[in-house]
């Protein structure tokens, strides 16, 4: 590692020493967000700390290296989306500890990746719980923003979906309802869609 990388590494882990929030660690200890440190800093600061070292690929992946809540969060804020590549993606996901740091990464990162659409879709047939809510969030985001689906996507987006709704995991089946209510919201004819389909298995959610 470059001593350059090693110095702002050093300064970012001092940093959030200074910002550490008992309250919160313990917090997220209780609900079973394990990492070997949490120090419990809060979003405006780690922001505050992204903007200040803008987009930093090098950085970010050693970041990302350190089993450190902090860490792995700045590591989404501040790696340049063109870096990412599908391996790297694949190798993130991985590696990813809970659901919180999915969520994070997806709305950090993910959604702003090119071409990311395939693999969110592919994602939602994984057995993997984390990759399923990493593929709901995402989806969520680009439907939000207004991303061309085709009908094939949407009946595979909706049929997942749907059948998320009866997962036994709960941080599925809400990311799942979520990315559905964003379909539903698109216009009318999407939320007419989204309604047929949940009748035909005798759900009315929305």
């Amino acid at each position: 590692m470059k001593k350059e990388i090693q110095d702002k590494l050093k300064d970012i882990k001092s940093r959030f020493r200074l910002s550490m929030n008992g309250v919160t660690s313990q917090s997220m200890r209780e609900k079973g967000l394990g990492y070997k440190i949490n120090w419990g800093v809060n979003l405006p600061v780690l922001k505050g700390i992204a903007a200040e070292y803008g987009k930093d690929y090098d950085l970010a992946v050693e970041l990302w290296k350190e089993d450190i809540r902090e860490c792995k969060i700045l590591a989404t804020m501040i790696m340049p989306y063109d870096k990412m590549s599908e391996d790297l993606v694949e190798l993130w996901i991985d590696q990813m500890p809970n659901q919180e740091m999915a969520e994070m990464t997806s709305f950090n990162l993910f959604q702003h990746i090119k071409g990311i659409k395939d693999c969110a879709l592919m994602w939602l047939a994984s057995e993997s719980s984390i990759r399923q809510i990493c593929g709901y969030h995402v989806l969520s985001r680009l439907l939000s923003k207004g991303e061309a689906f085709s009908e094939r996507e949407i009946n595979e987006l909706i049929d997942q979906g749907i059948t998320a709704l009866y997962d036994a995991d709960m941080a599925v089946k809400h990311a799942a309802m979520n990315m559905l209510s964003h379909f539903g919201d698109i216009s009318e004819t999407h939320y007419k869609i989204l309604k047929s389909a949940l009748k035909s298995h005798d759900l009315d959610i929305f």
